[in-house]
């Protein structure tokens, strides 16, 4: 058995410790930062769990989660909340989940499993991993939730990427992209067309479609070099920034900590996903090396976005900052899938089954 990687938990520990001082100041009250602790709280023990069940019982659990996971997709569909035009949570008394973040760790298994696999080649085994990929893309989408099935298909990419794609197959799915743009759009929920249009041209509606990107980079560029300091920001304490504590935080730590404290933060997450790539490689079995690409196809992305949104770089999807948003599925998922990835690679030379 192989030591537990000893710098990720290290570097995760920090960015949440910047999660939690920046949601000190964006979050509505001191009621958020109790939560989010409490869901901290609860992933570590989610990550010590995945420890104790092992990568034997884990594996045993993948077509089941997968199984649940499209159950609950659907069940959301009917009978979950509808927050800001989407329907992404489902109720069960005082608890609140989201499907779609389970979604993620159960494609990241099952598509480990099987692209590990030597029938996942050829056109029957690409057609296969493309349904694994559309079904739960799909559902999330009809939601409608653009950002997590971007995610998804992110998910999917990553581990088709490192498990080797042929050219013609890469070209053939480039296409059906291409194809498929000008035929979802318009099929967008009101608000999200609105918001592809804002990205195109933000300047357009700085009071309506275009106003929440608007607002972020006028927080980011009004940060300066060091920031105004801890709850000095007055695009976040005049409530200038919309969703200040959830999809657009990382405008609030650059307003207070400035240009030095964002690239501070943004160094801690290319350090993250750094180890992961790490871990990836000193795996010697296929299936382990795509599970942790996975991970980081997942987390890598949703940061890559939810920056990228705050800068005016892509549209608005609804992405978190990982670790560092306040949201409490999504803070469980993340802890726990990067416990999964230290797992795996704990026991990279028994093989993760």
């Amino acid at each position: 058995m192989s030591r537990l990687e000893p710098y990720l938990p290290v570097v995760v520990a920090l960015i949440a410790l910047v999660g939690f001082v920046t949601l000190a100041s964006a979050a509505p009250d001191a009621s958020y930062v109790t939560r989010q602790a409490a869901w901290f709280l609860a992933g570590v023990v989610g990550c010590v769990a995945i420890f104790l069940i092992g990568g034997a019982r884990v594996d045993k659990l993948t077509v089941p989660l997968y199984v649940v996971t499209l159950v609950l997709l659907v069940a959301v569909l009917v009978f979950g909340e509808e927050v800001n035009g989407a329907k992404r949570w489902l109720e069960f008394g005082p608890a609140r989940i989201q499907p779609s973040e389970l979604a993620k760790v159960a494609l990241i298994l099952l598509l480990g499993r099987y692209l590990a696999q030597a029938s996942s080649s050829g056109v029957v085994g690409y057609l296969v991993v493309g349904a694994l990929v559309a079904v739960p893309f799909g559902l999330v989408l009809i939601g409608p939730d653009l950002g997590s099935a971007l995610v998804i298909a992110a998910i999917g990419a990553g581990m088709l990427f490192v498990r080797g794609v042929p050219t013609r197959v890469l070209i053939a799915a480039i296409a059906i992209v291409v194809v498929a743009v000008p035929i979802v759009v318009p099929r967008l929920a009101p608000h999200q067309q609105a918001r592809v249009t804002a990205f195109l041209n933000p300047d357009a509606d700085p009071q309506g479609a275009g106003y929440q990107v608007t607002q972020a980079r006028i927080a980011i560029g009004s940060g300066g070099l060091t920031g105004k300091g801890w709850r000095q920001g007055t695009q976040t304490q005049l409530d200038f920034i919309p969703f200040k504590h959830t999809d657009f935080i990382f405008p609030v730590l650059s307003e207070e900590l400035g240009f030095v404290g964002s690239v501070f933060v943004l160094a801690l997450f290319a350090l993250m996903f750094w180890r992961l790539a790490v871990m990836a490689m000193e795996c010697p079995r296929p299936r382990d090396q795509l599970v942790i690409t996975g991970v980081l196809a997942y987390l890598g992305f949703q940061t890559l976005v939810n920056v990228g949104v705050s800068l005016g770089l892509a549209p608005v999807t609804g992405l978190t900052l990982p670790i560092v948003s306040y949201g409490g599925t999504n803070l469980v998922i993340t802890l726990g899938v990067l416990g999964l990835a230290m797992l795996v690679h704990r026991d990279r030379f028994r093989g993760f089954a």
